[in-house]
Parts: C-alpha cells; sequence; structure tokens
C-alpha cells in the first residue's frame, strides 16, 4: 500500500509552487484607488458612528446604575 501512494506522487507534475502563485495573482481584479477612498471613508466613518452609540449608550447605562445605588 505505501508502494502506490509513492507512485501516484511521483507522477505529480513538477511545477513551482511559486509559478502557480504567480497565476492565481493574475486572476485577482485588484480595486481602483477611488473605490479603495470610499470603502476607507465608509469604514471610518461607520466605526466612529459606532463608537458614538456605544459611548451614549454607556453614559445612560452609568447614569442609571449611579442612580439606583
Amino acid at each position: 500500500m505505501g508502494e502506490a501512494n509513492s507512485k501516484v506522487a511521483d507522477k505529480a507534475p513538477k511545477t513551482s509552487w511559486f509559478k502557480g502563485l504567480k497565476s492565481e495573482f493574475k486572476k485577482i481584479i485588484w480595486p481602483d484607488n477611488g473605490s479603495i477612498a470610499r470603502q476607507t471613508t465608509a469604514v471610518v466613518v461607520i466605526s466612529v458612528f459606532l463608537g458614538a452609540i456605544i459611548k451614549v449608550l454607556d453614559m445612560l447605562i452609568q447614569l442609571g446604575l449611579d442612580w439606583i445605588v
């Protein structure tokens, strides 16, 4: 059984891993600079907005806990 597996491995194509990597990178459709700028802006704006919401909720919860205690 071990011999059969080694014979199959010997028949595998002898291509370089880097050649395969290069061919895969050629298939990637890279975004243009305008798209990257819009997406980055959207991420920053949403992050700041959600941070503000979390801060307000934290302040309200703290105010409620201070009122209870």
